[in-house]
C-alpha cells in the first residue's frame, strides 16, 4: 500500500484524535485514548503538567488530571515499563507480565539474593500493613551494591526487584513517593489469573509500540523498542506480526524504507479525515513526537527535546510544548504554571520559518481557544506573556 505525504501526516493527527483537538469527552475519552494508545508516558516533572496529563489534554476536552488519578486509584490503569514507565489499561496486565525492568531481569534477581533478610521483612510487612513506601523503611535502610554509578538501599532495590517480578504493584502516588501493595490486592483474579506465553507478551508490546505511535518504521526510533528483547528477536516477532496480519506495510512518499500501520487503521490512512482549525499543545514526550525523522519529513520539523541539555546550549527552553495547528506543526510554546498565583506564564513563543500568525486563516481564534482550555486545564484565570512577547499578548488576548 503507497500513501501521499499529505496522507500520512493527516493520517497521523487524526489517528492521535487530534482532528479536531479536544474531540472527546469525559472518562470514556480518556478510556478511549488508552484502548487506542495501549499505553501513555509517565513523567512526573508538572512544570506545564504532567506528560500524561498533557497528552490527554490535547485530546479530551474539559480534561482535569484528577481524572487520570482516578482511574488509576479504581484500577482501570497500571504502572508498567513500555518503552518507558508508562500508564497501561488495567486489562491489558496479563501481557505486561514479563517485565524486564530498568535494570534487566537478572540484576533484579541477584538484589533479591542479596539481600534475601530485608526482601523478607519487606513482603512481610507489606502482607501485614497494607500499602508502604521506601521511606517507611528509612530506619531500617542499608547500603547495597553501587548499580551501574546510581547507589540504592537495599529497600528500594527490593521493591524494584519485588515489582519486576510481578510480587507487588503500585498502589499509589503522593507526590513522586510511590507506595507498593501485593498485586493480588490491586488487580482482579481473573485478571491475575490468566496466563499468557512470554513469547506471546513480548510480542504485544512490540505491537503497542505500533498502536502508540501509529506509523512506525520496523526498526522504531530512537528507544520505540527499547526493553523488548534483542534485535533477532524483535525482528522475528515483527515479522510474525506482520504474517498475522495485526500491522501492515505502508510506503509513504518521501520516506525511506516502510512504514506499518495497525491493521484496524488501514481505511482511516487510505482515507484520512482533512485539516482542521484547531490548536493542540502537544506533550514534549507524546508517542505522535517519537520519530523525529519522520516529523522532518512529514512536517518539516525538528523536534528536540532539550530538557537535560544545558541552558545554553537550549535553542529553545527546558519544558517546551510543539504547536499544531491543522496538520501543521507551526511553532514551540514554553508555559510555566503557578499554582499558588493561578496564573499560566509563557516564557517564550517560536514560530516555524514561514509562519505568520495573522496571516494564517482561523488560526487565531484556535490559539485563543487553545489557551483557554490550557486556563482551565491549570485551574488559572489569566494568562502573563514574557515582556518580549508583547506582540503575542496583544494578539492572543484571553480569559478562561
Amino acid at each position: 500500500m503507497e500513501v501521499g505525504a499529505d496522507e500520512a501526516r493527516r493520517f497521523l493527527v487524526a489517528r492521535h484524535f487530534l482532528a479536531p483537538a479536544r474531540s472527546l469527552e469525559g472518562l470514556d475519552g480518556v478510556l478511549a485514548v488508552f484502548r487506542r494508545f495501549g499505553s501513555i508516558q509517565f513523567d512526573p516533572i508538572a512544570v506545564a503538567g504532567r506528560n500524561h496529563d498533557l497528552v490527554l489534554h490535547a485530546r479530551v476536552a474539559g480534561y482535569e488530571p484528577a481524572w487520570c488519578d482516578r482511574l488509576y486509584e479504581q484500577r482501570e490503569i497500571f504502572e508498567a515499563t513500555n518503552k518507558a514507565l508508562s500508564f497501561v489499561p488495567a486489562s491489558e496486565f496479563p501481557w505486561f507480565r514479563h517485565v524486564m525492568g530498568r535494570k534487566g531481569p537478572r540484576f533484579h534477581s541477584q538484589a533479591l539474593a542479596d539481600n534475601a533478610a530485608a526482601a523478607e521483612r519487606v513482603l512481610e510487612r507489606i502482607r501485614t500493613e497494607g500499602p508502604v513506601s521506601s521511606a517507611d523503611f528509612a530506619r531500617e535502610s542499608s547500603p547495597t551494591k553501587n548499580w551501574f554509578g546510581v547507589p540504592e538501599n537495599a529497600v528500594r532495590a527490593v521493591l524494584e526487584a519485588y515489582t519486576v517480578d510481578g510480587v507487588i504493584g503500585l498502589a499509589r502516588r503522593e507526590g513522586n513517593l510511590r507506595y507498593y501493595d501485593l498485586i493480588e490486592r490491586l488487580l482482579p483474579a481473573e485478571l491475575l489469573a490468566r496466563e499468557v506465553p512470554e513469547r506471546d507478551q513480548v510480542r504485544h508490546k512490540l505491537l503497542s509500540r505500533h498502536r502508540a505511535h501509529g506509523l512506525l518504521g520496523a526498526g522504531g526510533a530512537g528507544g520505540t523498542f527499547a526493553r523488548i528483547a534483542s534485535p533477532d528477536v524483535r525482528k522475528a516477532l515483527h515479522s510474525e506480526l506482520v504474517e498475522l496480519g495485526a500491522i501492515v506495510p505502508v510506503t509513504v512518499e518521501g520516506m525511506r524504507g516502510k512504514r506499518f500501520v495497525v491493521a484496524e487503521e488501514v481505511a482511516l490512512v487510505q482515507a484520512p479525515s482533512g485539516p482542521t482549525s484547531s490548536v493542540a499543545f502537544i506533550a514534549p514526550f507524546d508517542s505522535l513526537l517519537w520519530d523525529t525523522a519522520l516529523l522532518g519529513g512529514l512536517f518539516d520539523f525538528e523536534y528536540v527535546w532539550e530538557g537535560f541539555f544545558p541552558p545554553a546550549k537550549r535553542r529553545w527552553g527546558y519544558y517546551v510544548l510543539p504547536i499544531l495547528f491543522g496538520d501543521r506543526l507551526v511553532g514551540r510554546i514554553e508555559p510555566r504554571i503557578d499554582a499558588t498565583e493561578r496564573s499560566v506564564r509563557v516564557l517564550d513563543v517560536w514560530w516555524e520559518n514561514g509562519f505568520a500568525p495573522r496571516r494564517a486563516i482561523g488560526f487565531v481564534d484556535a490559539m485563543r481557544e487553545a489557551l483557554r482550555a490550557y486556563l482551565r486545564f491549570a485551574d488559572a484565570d489569566r494568562v502573563e506573556w514574557a515582556s518580549h512577547l508583547t506582540t503575542e499578548k496583544r494578539l492572543f488576548r484571553t480569559r478562561p
